[in-house]
């Protein structure tokens, strides 16, 4: 694990477009071939508090994006009159930066959107990597029954979004409590708190039905892929990413032990390593 020391500031990377449906917020930075990083669900979750660490070393060598999906950070809040998805949001957001094709790098539920949108629109996506992302399937060697410990605290933060609930939250994303900052838990609370309209948004919505129809077209995939899984993850186990590496053909897993949910945060500096790695090589 290491500490990170940032020199780029969130206020000079922000910028906002308008799509068919939504005005969408992101950060950007760096330039060549484009990197889009997708956060995952939980109170106060944006695309800066999912990848502060590495947005950074990637833009050395890539056009970085990460995003504030509808529902998040400072993006719209999701409108059931559009009945969209997030794939079919990100078709959009890719559409108005002109980017025809991206690697797609999703942290859970972020990872969910990846999959879909690997599948759905496979020339869209040059690569496919994942951190701590669902996939269908039974557990042997985690519990099956009923959501897992880290979910049941991520929906307690959203109905009660108080300080303390936010700092367990944090905890139960991180193996090493000691990740889990007054700092960090601070971020996420005041990206929560700012737009109260999104917690109930998500409370409210359901997401991607397709994910269970589209899980066994994985095996046809040709994108290059990479899951990345945290051994200790208490919110999605690592097993997930065992079945997603048995299905997509053109696959490898990277499992990184004594590391939770948020591998990107606890490893910055091999992920980072990784990640570029896998995509200048493939």
């Amino acid at each position: 694990m290491t500490n990170t020391t940032l020199a780029l500031n969130p206020n000079d990377l922000g910028r906002f477009v308008q799509t068919e449906t939504y005005r969408m917020h992101f950060y950007e930075a760096g330039a060549g071939h484009p990197i889009i990083l997708l956060h995952g669900s939980g109170p106060g979750a944006t695309g800066w508090s999912n990848f502060w660490p590495n947005i950074e070393h990637l833009s050395a060598t890539n056009r970085v994006i990460a995003v504030d999906m509808p529902g998040w950070g400072k993006s719209d809040t999701e409108n059931d009159e559009f009945g969209y998805t997030h794939t079919e949001s990100l078709i959009r957001f890719m559409d108005e930066l002109n980017i025809e094709k991206a690697a797609l790098v999703g942290n859970s539920m972020g990872g969910m959107t990846s999959l879909i949108t690997a599948v759905k629109h496979s020339d869209r996506v040059s690569h496919l990597i994942t951190m701590g992302a669902p996939a269908p399937g039974v557990n042997y060697f985690g519990p099956s029954d009923g959501p897992s410990e880290g979910l049941k605290i991520l929906f307690h933060a959203y109905r009660e979004p108080t300080a303390e609930n936010m700092k367990r939250l944090v905890q139960i994303m991180c193996f090493d409590e000691e990740m889990a900052t007054d700092e960090l838990a601070q971020l996420r609370s005041e990206a929560a708190l700012a737009n109260p309209a999104h917690l109930e948004s998500f409370l409210n919505r359901s997401f991607d039905p397709s994910f269970n129809t589209i899980f066994p077209q994985l095996s046809n995939l040709e994108v290059p892929s990479l899951f990345i899984h945290g051994r200790d993850d208490r919110v999605v186990g690592f097993e997930n990413s065992l079945r997603l590496v048995s299905l997509v053909p053109n696959s490898r897993m990277l499992v990184l032990n004594r590391c939770g949910h948020w591998a990107q945060i606890e490893y910055p500096d091999e992920f980072n390593r990784t990640v570029a790695s896998f995509v200048a090589s493939n």
